[in-house]
C-alpha cells in the first residue's frame, strides 16, 4: 500500500447527497473522515472537490448521462483527500425526487478490492 493511500475498512459505509448539479446537500461522519474535511467545509460545494485527478472525464459523463436518465450508476471511483491523499470506492449513485419536487442524488460508497482497483487503475489509464 502507497503511505497516500487510504484504504476503507471492510464495514464503511459512505453516504453523501447532492442536488441535481451535484452540490452536496449532506455527507455522513465516515465519507467526513475519509475525505477528510467537516461536514461545513462540504455543505454547499461541488462533489467534484474530492475528484481525484487520475480519473478519466469520460467516468464521468458515463456517471452523468445515466443518472440524468433516471437510472442509478454502479462504478469505481478514485477520490482525493483535502490532503491530497487518495481512497478507491465502489460507488452506486441513485437519482431520486423529493417530497418538494426537487431531485438529487444519493451515493453510496463501500470498499473496493484490491483485484478491482488494480482492474479499474489500468482500464482508467486507457480512458480520457
Amino acid at each position: 500500500m502507497n503511505s497516500d493511500e487510504l484504504v476503507l475498512d471492510r464495514n464503511s459505509f459512505l453516504l453523501s447527497e447532492t442536488d441535481e448539479k451535484g452540490i452536496i446537500k449532506y455527507a455522513n461522519e465516515e465519507f467526513c473522515e475519509y475525505a477528510e474535511y467537516k461536514l461545513e467545509e462540504l455543505i454547499g460545494k461541488p462533489h467534484n472537490l474530492v475528484r481525484h485527478p487520475d480519473m478519466p472525464k469520460a467516468a464521468f459523463e458515463d456517471l452523468w448521462n445515466t443518472v440524468k436518465s433516471g437510472k442509478p450508476w454502479k462504478g469505481f471511483v478514485k477520490n482525493r483527500t483535502k490532503s491530497g491523499k487518495y481512497y478507491w470506492v465502489f460507488a452506486t449513485v441513485f437519482p431520486f425526487t423529493s417530497c418538494d419536487g426537487s431531485k438529487g442524488y444519493i451515493s453510496c460508497r463501500r470498499m473496493a478490492s484490491k483485484k478491482e482497483i488494480e482492474k479499474y487503475e489500468a482500464i482508467y489509464k486507457t480512458m480520457k
